[in-house]
C-alpha cells in the first residue's frame, strides 16, 4: 500500500539505510518494543520527533500488576518499584474501591511512579541492547512494497514542533529515507504512520478541555493517589517524588483557546476535591481532549499499529500506558519471529489478540468517566449498584482487580492447543537452576519456555510440539518446576500459555 512520500520542496536526500525494523515513536511503547527486538538480535531503529533530552509529557502514573510482570520478565521491575510508592486499594471515584492486595501476583498492587522513569528504564535497555536511536526527526511519507517499506524523513524543530505536518516543515530541509523491513507506528494519538497507510482512527471526544498541571502544594493529601468527583467534576492528583504534583481536572471548562493559569487550577481543585491544598509554584500547565477512538485493524500491509496510535481512552483507570507496554510485549515476539524467518501470518495473531483488548479498556475507561462526570438520577444508581457489588460481592471484586491490574487477561486458544492455551502463566517457582528461580527470570531469555515437572526423567527440549512463532524447538529455555504439579507447560515470550500437557 502506497502513501504520500512528502512534498515536492525537499531537494536533499540522504542515502538510504536498510534495517529490519523501524519503531516510530519513543514513549513507553515503543521502547519495550525495540528493546525486545533489538535483544532477539533484529536490527532495529527508533525514530521520534522529539530531542534525545526532553521527556515524555507524564501523563501516566499508575503501572498495574501485569505491566510489572511484563517489566520482570526484562530484569526491570526491581529497578522501577524503587522510584515509587505502593499502593493495594485504586479508587474509581467517591466510595467506589477496587482492592489488589489479593491478586495472585508478585505485584498485588498499583505502582504510582511518573512515567518518565519507566521511560528511562526502557531507553537504558533498549540502548544496551543496540537500538538505533534517529531523535529530532519527524516521518514526512512512508511507501510500502512487497518487500519492505520506506520512511521518508526531515530533521524535527523539537517539542514545539510537536504537532506540524510535512507541509509546515521549513522548504529545503534535508530529507532521510530509511528503507526496513517492517515499520511499527507507536507514535501516539495523532499517528503520521496510521495516517500515512490510511487506516482510520473512528470514535469520538468525550471532554475536550481537560487541565493538566504540575504544582507544589503546601498541603498534600493524605492518599498517594487523590480522586475525586462532585456535581459532574473530576480531580485527579499524584506525586512525581520530588515535591512537584501533577493535577488533572475537569469542571465543565470546554474552552480551547486560553492559557491555564494558577488561579484556574485552584478553581477545578477546589470544585473537584473540595481543597485547592495550597497550590502554587505552576511549572507546566495545558488541556488535552479525553478521546476514545480505536483503529478497525493494528496492521496494514508490514505496516503495523501499538499503544495509543491504535487505541485511545480517558485517563480514567490509569490503564493507557499499561495497555500500550502489553501490546508492545505481544507484537516483539512474534515480529522478532518473523524476522528470523517464521511466516508473517504470525502477525495476526497480534490484532486478534490485543485488539479485543483495546475494546475492553476503552469501554472500561469510558464507563468510569461517564460515571465520574454525568449527572442525573440513572448514573447516581449505577454507581450505587457498582458500590454495593465491590464491598459485597467476591466475584464482582475478583473481576474489577482483574480488569485492572490486566491479570483477568487472557486470549483464546488456537486450534488443536490445550484448553488454557492464551491464558497468564504465573510467576511459577523453578528449581533453581541456570535460568533462574521462577518463571519470570526464565523468561528473560525472549524465547519460549519449556517447564517440566520436577521429577521428570530426560527430555529434550522439543518434549512438547512446536507451537506458532517457534521457528527452532532446539532454541526453547528447558526449566523445571519446584512444585509438586505434574503438567508439562510450553509458555510464549510473553509470559502466556502455549500449550500445555498434563497426564
Amino acid at each position: 500500500m502506497d502513501a504520500p512520500t512528502g512534498t515536492s520542496t525537499r531537494t536533499s536526500t540522504d542515502t538510504e539505510t536498510d534495517t529490519d525494523v523501524v519503531v516510530v515513536g519513543a514513549g513507553p511503547t515503543g521502547l519495550l518494543l525495540a528493546g525486545d527486538l533489538a535483544s532477539s538480535g533484529v536490527r532495529t531503529v527508533v525514530v521520534d520527533r522529539r530531542p534525545a533530552t526532553l521527556s515524555n509529557l507524564t501523563r501516566a502514573f499508575a503501572v498495574h500488576a501485569r505491566t510489572l510482570e511484563v517489566l520482570d520478565a526484562r530484569g526491570l521491575a526491581d529497578d522501577l518499584l524503587a522510584t515509587g510508592r505502593r499502593v493495594t486499594t485504586v479508587r474509581l471515584f467517591d466510595r467506589i474501591e477496587v482492592r489488589l492486595d489479593a491478586l495472585a501476583s508478585r505485584f498485588p498492587f498499583v505502582l504510582v511512579t511518573p512515567q518518565y522513569e519507566v521511560e528511562r528504564l526502557l531507553r537504558r535497555r533498549a540502548q544496551d541492547a543496540g537500538v538505533v536511536f534517529r531523535h529530532d526527526t519527524r516521518v514526512t511519507g512512508l511507501a510500502q512494497d512487497p518487500g519492505g517499506v520506506t520512511l521518508t524523513t526531515v530533521p524535527g524543530a523539537g517539542a514545539a514542533d510537536a504537532e506540524a505536518t510535512a507541509d509546515t516543515a521549513a522548504p529545503g530541509a534535508p530529507t532521510t529515507t530509511l528503507r526496513a523491513r517492517w515499520v511499527v507506528g507507536a507514535d501516539g494519538v495523532r499517528s503520521t504512520v496510521r495516517d500515512a497507510v490510511g487506516i482510520p482512527f473512528p470514535g469520538e471526544t468525550v471532554i475536550r478541555a481537560m487541565i493538566l498541571a504540575d504544582v507544589r502544594l503546601t498541603t498534600p493529601p493524605p492518599d498517594v493517589l487523590t480522586v475525586a468527583t462532585a456535581h459532574g467534576s473530576l480531580g485527579f492528583v499524584a506525586p512525581f517524588g520530588d515535591g512537584w504534583y501533577r493535577f488533572i481536572g475537569w469542571a465543565g471548562e470546554e474552552r480551547t483557546d486560553r492559557p491555564v493559569t494558577l488561579d484556574e487550577v485552584r478553581a477545578v481543585a477546589r470544585a473537584t476535591l473540595g481543597d485547592d491544598l495550597g497550590m502554587h509554584d505552576l511549572r507546566f500547565a495545558d488541556r488535552f481532549a479525553a478521546d476514545e477512538r480505536q483503529a478497525p485493524t493494528y496492521r496494514a500491509g508490514r505496516v503495523l499499529l501499538a499503544g495509543d496510535a491504535a487505541h485511545a481512552h480517558s485517563p480514567a483507570g490509569g490503564l493507557g500506558m499499561n495497555t500500550g507496554l502489553q501490546d508492545a510485549a505481544n507484537l516483539s515476539w512474534r515480529l522478532a519471529a518473523v524476522v528470523r524467518g517464521a511466516p508473517p501470518a504470525l502477525l495476526d495473531g497480534y490484532g486478534s489478540e490485543r485488539h479485543p483488548v483495546g475494546r475492553q479498556v476503552l469501554r472500561a475507561s469510558g464507563t468510569i468517566l461517564r460515571l465520574a462526570t454525568r449527572p442525573g438520577l440513572l448514573v447516581a444508581a449505577t454507581r450505587r449498584v457498582l458500590t454495593t457489588a465491590l464491598s459485597h460481592v467476591p466475584a464482582a471484586r475478583r473481576r474489577a482487580a482483574g480488569m485492572v491490574s490486566a491479570l483477568g487477561v487472557a486470549y483464546d486458544a488456537p486450534p488443536g492447543a490445550h484448553p488454557r492455551a492464551g491464558s497468564r502463566v504465573p510467576d511459577l517457582p523453578l528449581d533453581g537452576g541456570p535460568a533462574g528461580s521462577r518463571l519470570a527470570e526464565a523468561l528473560r531469555a525472549g524465547r519460549f519456555v519449556l517447564v517440566l515437572p520436577a521429577d521428570a526423567g530426560d527430555v529434550s527440549a522439543a518434549d512438547l510440539p512446536a507451537s506458532d512463532g517457534e521457528t527452532d524447538v532446539a532454541d526453547r529455555v528447558v526449566v523445571r518446576r519446584a512444585d509438586h504439579r505434574t503438567a508439562t507447560l510450553l509458555v510464549r515470550p510473553d509470559g502466556y500459555l502455549a500449550d500445555a500437557r498434563v497426564p
